[in-house]
């Protein structure tokens, strides 16, 4: 059966498509607007998001880009012209390397200095090595996903912005899960992004808007920035629905996501205490998580398909692969969704599909 809103009854998925249909999203982006509001200018929704951001985030100015890889390729780009440097460091891991089809190099003739090891936090010894080549940046994704939402602690996150300032460098932040990192941080977003020259901040993850992403920054660099979004073709027209559906969570999210923390930490704490299954980091340091199966992946995709057929269960946006192929893992990010679930149940599902799955 697929992963279909009819098949999908609960999902530990953010993502998974059971709240969040057209109709609902449309109800809430209604409830933002009324017959005065304009759909662009310095009252429409776009100007409106861009405004509340720059403010969260302490900066002077913000800018809406239809995706976040535009955005922070946009980002570095500025950087790298300003300073007349083509290279950046950033973990390896990096959303930019990983996801997004080294689009650095082949628009903007960027190179990227890989910094760390793949499966640890990048440190400050890690940076220090790295500056010996002239860049133009730095960046630090927070928290690092494919590390299981791991985040460096508050004075060696200072130490490692200083070292890469001191360089000349620019520090730019990969904040597309920027609510998550707060929650451990516990600092005011502006002193947070007050450690970086641009932020960039996903709508559709964290904020479950529809798409795109807001890059914020002083007044300076957001102008740059708008150019080249020109350029990119992403000076889009009628952007005002995505700023609705971004700005329908934006007062409520912060306050919810110290319960999404908690809930993470009570799963992955069930998990571990159950022992069939592993939950790392423990505790989550966020209210984001991998789970680390000893099956393999396949066998794991088809005992999730069962549970899916039979109760209408997601657990998974996808499995991951590990360099051990009787093993696998996936994500989980807390949201509503999960809250659904109970850590006991979460534990006891994940025993029912590695009995599905068999030995590895």
């Amino acid at each position: 059966m697929s992963d279909t809103p009819s098949s999908i009854r609960r999902s530990l998925f953010l993502h998974a498509p059971i709240r969040r249909g057209p109709r609902v999203v449309l109800r809430q982006m209604l409830e933002l607007v009324d017959d005065d509001t304009p759909p662009d200018g310095p009252d429409g929704p776009v100007a409106v998001l861009e405004r509340r951001l720059a403010h969260l985030l302490g900066k002077q100015a913000a800018l809406f880009f239809p995706s976040g890889t535009m955005a922070q390729q946009v980002a570095l780009r500025v950087h790298a012209d300003r300073r007349g440097r083509r290279a950046f460091a950033a973990h390896p891991q990096s959303h930019l390397d990983v996801w997004e089809e080294q689009g650095y190099n082949a628009v903007h003739g960027l190179w990227l200095r890989r910094t760390g090891d793949p499966h640890e936090l990048m440190t400050a010894g890690d940076l220090a090595a790295a500056a010996g080549e002239p860049l133009a940046a730095a960046v630090w994704e927070l928290p690092q996903r494919d590390l299981g939402g791991l985040l460096p602690d508050w004075a060696e996150l200072c130490e490692q912005v200083g070292l890469v300032r001191a360089t000349g460098a620019a520090a730019h932040l990969d904040g597309a899960r920027l609510w998550e990192a707060q929650t451990y941080y516990r600092r005011p977003f502006d002193e947070i992004a007050a450690l970086f020259d641009t932020v960039y901040v996903s709508l559709y993850k964290s904020l479950q808007g529809v798409r795109g992403a807001v890059l914020a920054a002083d007044t300076e660099t957001v102008q740059a920035a708008q150019v080249w979004r020109q350029r990119l073709g992403g000076g889009i027209r009628d952007a005002w629905p995505l700023a609705l559906a971004a700005l329908v969570h934006l007062d409520t999210l912060a306050e919810r996501m110290p319960a999404y923390r908690e809930h993470a930490i009570a799963i992955a704490a069930a998990i571990n205490a159950d022992g069939a299954a592993r939950a790392h980091p423990d505790p989550p340091q966020t209210p984001m998580f991998h789970i680390h199966l000893p099956a393999p992946k396949r066998a794991v995709e088809r005992a999730g398909a069962e549970l899916l057929a039979e109760h209408g269960i997601q657990l998974w946006g996808r499995v991951r692969t590990v360099p051990d192929p009787s093993r696998c893992s996936f994500e989980v990010s807390v949201g509503e969704n999960a809250m659904e679930f109970t850590p006991d149940e979460v534990a006891a599902l994940l025993r029912d599909l590695l009995t599905r799955a068999g030995p590895g």
